[in-house]
């Protein structure tokens, strides 16, 4: 973040640790809630899946209300939770904008990971069962430790909606190699051991790498973006 901006979530660090997922508990409970988090890209046909709008009206007019729904909205959430950190700084309610951005950090984190964007999100279209969470849980759980990140600096984001695309698109063009590194290091085991891990993650730990340190980039952009949109206002010290 430019100095301008990072102090204020500097100040905030422990607040926005503390509800990036609540997102996460919300979509226990609140069905149109866990739809935000992900996109089933193959609904729409083939990469690069032009046949679905990236304006939501439009998507809507196409495919209709219940079926963009339940094939997910996470690009447009990202969109929809970076207007909302603008509003925040525009009318300077200082409480709500910290809100807005853990909210939006969040949705932007999901839009990296390849089992977001897919109809195979837990592996039962390959006979992969857990793969997503083995991957986006295990392997992070096991090897962190090991993450060396060099993110870069924030840019502006001109279109906040069209960016969240692409992001879920680069992400998703991870998934055929994931999935075949899985196969991998099972392959002569019996159950997902040390090896297994070890394996799995000498296979795909790079890409685990490079899309948090995107993520970090791209959190870091939607902030700057909101709050460049809002007129630059004058943020608080904490």
């Amino acid at each position: 973040l430019p100095d301008e901006l990072r102090p204020y979530f500097d100040s905030n660090r422990a607040f926005l640790m503390q509800h990036v997922s609540d997102a996460i508990e919300a979509q226990k409970t609140t069905p149109l809630t866990a739809h935000e988090g992900y996109i089933r890209f193959e609904k729409y046909g083939l990469f690069p899946y032009a046949s679905l709008p990236r304006d939501y009206k439009a998507a809507l007019s196409k495919f209709g209300k219940h079926s963009v729904e339940v094939n997910g909205l996470l690009p447009w959430s990202v969109g929809l939770y970076s207007q909302k950190l603008t509003e925040s700084f525009r009318v300077k309610n200082w409480d709500q904008a910290r809100m807005a951005a853990s909210e939006l950090a969040f949705y932007v984190a999901e839009a990296h990971d390849p089992f977001n964007a897919t109809t195979n999100f837990d592996g039962h279209l390959s006979n992969q069962m857990g793969v997503g969470a083995r991957f986006d849980s295990s392997l992070v759980e096991r090897y962190s430790q090991f993450f060396y990140l060099h993110p870069g600096e924030a840019t502006y984001i001109h279109d906040p909606t069209d960016h969240a695309f692409e992001m879920c698109l680069s992400a998703h063009a991870w998934l055929e190699d994931i999935l075949l590194s899985d196969r991998r290091a099972r392959a002569g085991l019996s159950d997902y051991t040390d090896e297994y891990y070890d394996r799995f993650y000498g296979q795909v730990g790079s890409v685990l790498v490079q899309q948090f340190s995107e993520a970090s980039v791209d959190v870091a952009s939607y902030w700057l973006t909101a709050w460049t949109n809002a007129g630059k206002p004058q943020l608080p010290p904490h």
